[in-house]
């Protein structure tokens, strides 16, 4: 596929099935994480994979944190988000590991792994998978962080869902005028 036709087309997909990615592609997603903007080679990220049974204890670590907040509604929410890791075969938790550092701050090192999480997006689009970054309350509760294993300098910056596209959505029509302007300095 053509870069700049990728660039252009990629879009999230949220119906997703089997197959996940095979080991050949998911090394091809991870070379492409690897290349992403990096001030001082921090690599300042890390990928967890979820698939097959992992996916329902993910669920079950979804519905415990929803039930430890105790709401009137904990159980209907404990029901729908322990549903939610089935959506697709795979899931690649994105994760930022910040450290202490001179010359790059923490929120440079965030966005190095969101560079790394989309780059990893857009190898998925590349090789013909559907993938949807998701993030939601679960991706900043303390319990689902604790439960993934994650430390004091690490946080979940996106579920990435991976798997076939059952269906495609159409290509978005926003015009470049709607995003970027010309600035003019003082004049």
């Amino acid at each position: 596929m053509d870069a700049i036709e990728m660039l252009h087309n990629r879009v999230s997909v949220p119906v997703l099935v089997e197959p996940a990615p095979t080991k050949v592609q998911l090394d091809m997603m991870f070379k492409a994480a690897l290349r992403s903007p990096d001030h001082a080679g921090l690599r300042p990220w890390r990928f967890l994979l979820i698939e097959g049974e992992a996916r329902e204890q993910l669920g079950d670590l979804f519905a415990k944190a929803i039930r430890i907040k105790g709401d009137d509604l904990a159980e209907d929410k404990a029901a729908k988000l322990q549903k939610k890791p089935l959506r697709a075969p795979m899931i690649i938790v994105a994760v930022a590991k910040t450290q202490s550092h001179i010359k790059v701050p923490e929120v440079e090192q965030i966005i190095t792994a969101g560079c790394a999480a989309h780059s990893l997006l857009l190898a998925a689009y590349a090789q013909g998978l559907g993938a949807m970054w998701r993030t939601g309350a679960m991706a900043y509760d303390p319990v689902v962080k604790a439960g993934l294993g994650l430390q004091a300098h690490e946080q979940v910056i996106g579920f990435i869902y991976v798997g076939t596209a059952k269906r495609m959505r159409e290509v978005s029509s926003t015009g470049i005028e709607d995003v970027a302007s010309v600035w003019k300095g003082k004049s």
